[in-house]
């Protein structure tokens, strides 16, 4: 599987960004996806998740009320929509194709894209 993730940017505080990741490679319905993120001087950090079939979503307090996780299984794209964006969510934004136990942690994806930067202004 693999996956390229595009759609990162600069964006004003209190703006709005959608990223998305596609994957290339058969059966992507059957991978839970997650999205993770990693800030300069910082470790990658969980911020979302979905399962294969979409109904099950999972997301960090940090982010919860503000980004939306979803998935278009016909295309094999994962999205992420980033509302109220703030300046601490500014880092580099990877897709991660999950095949371990827990979605919360990065060691449980196997499958990971390239990253694309976001950037908060305040």
């Amino acid at each position: 599987v693999q996956l390229q993730a595009s759609g990162g940017g600069l964006v004003q505080a209190g703006g709005s960004l959608r990223v998305s990741c596609a994957a290339s490679g058969r059966s992507f319905s059957s991978y839970a996806m997650g999205w993770f993120r990693q800030a300069p001087g910082k470790e990658r950090e969980f911020v979302a998740a979905i399962s294969g079939s979409g109904a099950g979503t999972y997301y960090a307090d940090s982010v919860k009320g503000r980004f939306t996780i979803s998935r278009d299984n016909a295309k094999n794209t994962v999205y992420l929509q980033m509302n109220s964006l703030k300046p601490e969510d500014t880092a580099v934004y990877y897709c991660a194709g999950f095949t371990g136990t827990s979605v919360y942690y990065s060691n449980s994806y196997r499958y990971w894209g390239q990253g694309t930067q976001v950037t908060v202004s305040s």
